[in-house]
């Protein structure tokens, strides 16, 4: 029978003290708020891209980054600080928008969401691409790039070499589709409201689409960041079967009496989420002021940054190497059939 009670310590131990997090965390902090400024200025690449790629470099040329006492910081910006910016961006998305304007790029959304998941499974299996890494670039890009990477990465738990090499792969070719898609759209005669939608079904992150509508001109931009919105909630179900099937595979793992019924709720709809569907409710509702939706997007722009901030300081290069070209060129060969569905959909469906 087990007991609780007290239990002495000789006068000479010392007890065992937690690691502070609070170092490690203010690491992130001030990697992001360098990649936020460099963002600003190079807009093509972004916050985002700049705080992985800061975080992998100052952990590499500083050897003293990579510390035992830094890691639980880290930890925490590629976790919870990761989940707080999912439920922040939920604060930009308007159902009302999704359903009025949105809803006729559904065929069109769907059609390339199917090709980007699809697509993963089959041209992963054909590369030999396996596991987390083929998951999470075939969901970056699909749905939106970073922030489902980011989501997804919540739920699946993968290795960090892992999330750095599907945002490498993916923000490769965001920056090539800001740079391509406005000339080709021009040389392919799309109207504003085509380029619109093409940009936001085939260009993987949020800031990616913006840039490149907008340098379409006319209301492609308004027109491409509603199609965004809309793809950005497909995030939603597609996380929660990530989770429903990581729950049965590791109540398999435990032996033939667990289920995924005895699992608690919580891993199979992670409260992150939850949150984020709210966030959403509340500001269609309008709940949420207007005035309050820039310094929101600033927010979740930055915490998204230092998330990832946090995951290349915790990367080692070492480990990307050994990865290999095949996720890059697994994410080059998505991209391309993604961009030429979209299209393919629109011409079918007449919204070309």
């Amino acid at each position: 029978m087990v007991q609780v009670g007290v239990v002495a310590t000789p006068a000479t131990a010392e007890p065992t003290r937690p690691t502070p997090s609070v170092p490690g965390l203010l690491i992130a902090v001030a990697v992001a708020a360098v990649a936020t400024g460099l963002g600003t200025l190079v807009p093509v690449v972004g916050g985002p891209v700049f705080g992985i790629l800061l975080g992998a470099l100052a952990a590499a040329v500083v050897p003293g980054l990579r510390a035992e006492r830094w890691t639980p910081g880290y930890a925490v910006a590629s976790k919870p600080v990761l989940q707080s910016s999912i439920v922040v961006l939920g604060t930009g998305l308007s159902l009302h928008q999704v359903l009025t304007v949105g809803g006729g790029s559904l065929p069109v959304l769907l059609g390339t969401l199917a090709v980007a998941l699809g697509g993963a499974w089959l041209l992963g299996r054909w590369l030999g691409v396996r596991g987390d890494t083929r998951t999470l670039i075939g969901v970056g890009t699909g749905i939106c790039g970073a922030s489902a990477i980011a989501a997804t990465t919540a739920v699946l738990k993968p290795k960090q070499a892992d999330v750095a090499y599907a945002l490498g792969t993916i923000f490769t070719f965001n920056i090539a589709a800001v740079l391509l898609f406005p000339p080709l759209g021009h040389l392919l005669g799309l109207s504003p409201h085509a380029f619109g939608l093409w940009a936001g079904t085939a260009i993987n992150d949020t800031s990616s689409v913006v840039a490149a509508s907008f340098a379409y001109g006319g209301d492609a931009g308004a027109h491409g960041i509603v199609v965004k919105l809309t793809r950005t909630l497909t995030l939603i179900p597609i996380v929660i079967v990530l989770a429903l099937l990581k729950a049965r595979r590791e109540a398999r793992r435990a032996g033939p009496g667990s289920t995924v019924a005895a699992m608690p709720w919580r891993r199979i709809v992670p409260l992150f989420l939850l949150g984020f569907l709210a966030a959403a409710a509340l500001n269609s509702l309008g709940v949420i002021p207007a005035s309050w939706h820039p310094a929101l997007s600033a927010l979740g722009a930055f915490l998204i940054t230092t998330a990832l901030a946090g995951i290349g300081l915790s990367l080692r290069l070492a480990d990307m190497r050994r990865a290999g070209a095949r996720p890059l060129l697994l994410g080059g060969l998505l991209w391309l059939a993604v961009a030429a569905t979209s299209l393919g959909l629109q011409a079918l469906t007449g919204t070309l």
